[in-house]
């Protein structure tokens, strides 16, 4: 799952960030520079506590660990510093305001599930799968960059492709202790119960006034 989650990330930046040079890629500025290279870091931090773990060095991994809740705590402000910034350079664009929604609620659905992983870190069993489910509700953004015909693609079906994720985790837990662990199921839920109501909710009219509030003290 690390792996695929690593090649998901790259197939959906690598045209527009990761082949363009990484910081010589020509990104509006340098906070979504930053941004990048955190969330980056995110993935690559997965990719090696996996490996450690795997590999028996738990007390590498643990130490590492500290590291990656650091991490964590950053990602969510860059995240929403990031999409306010979009919001602000795409002021004029259709469904902006309702989009500010969509990057708020993914953030929503990372921060808790990332510190229930802290809590239980002692629980492996509830920690890896808090730890993989935190990072599928944050991988929509690079589904929705895959480089699919616009005709086939878009939002929607990067959001069916993204819970699509989920499906393996299920089987593991069915597979391997014959029903679906607690923290899969609540945390499923959570990432589902979000992920379905970001698009009514930023339709709306409050949200869509309080997009607007920000959008304007942004700029």
């Amino acid at each position: 799952m690390a792996f695929l989650i690593l090649l998901t990330v790259f197939i959906g930046f690598a045209h527009t960030y990761y082949l363009a040079g990484v910081f010589q890629a020509p990104l509006p500025n340098r906070l979504i520079h930053i941004h990048g290279a955190v969330f980056t870091c995110w993935i690559l931090l997965l990719i090696t506590q996996t490996s450690l773990v795997s590999a028996g060095r738990v007390d590498i991994h643990r130490r590492l660990g500290l590291f990656g809740f650091g991490l964590a705590c950053t990602m969510p402000v860059l995240a929403i510093l990031a999409a306010i910034d979009e919001m602000v350079r795409h002021a004029g664009r259709a469904n902006v305001l309702a989009f500010f929604a969509v990057p708020t609620f993914d953030i929503l659905a990372f921060v808790p599930l990332i510190f229930f992983a802290w809590k239980y870190r002692s629980n492996a069993a509830a920690h890896k799968r808090l730890i993989l489910l935190a990072t599928i509700a944050i991988l929509d953004a690079a589904v929705v960059r895959w480089p699919i015909h616009a005709f086939w693609w878009g939002l929607h079906p990067a959001e069916w492709a993204t819970e699509a994720f989920l499906i393996p985790l299920f089987a593991y837990d069915l597979f391997s202790i014959r029903k679906i662990h607690r923290a899969t199921l609540l945390g499923s839920l959570w990432y589902l119960f979000l992920h379905h109501i970001r698009g009514p909710v930023g339709h709306s009219y409050a949200w869509q006034t309080f997009a607007a509030w920000i959008q304007h003290a942004a700029r």
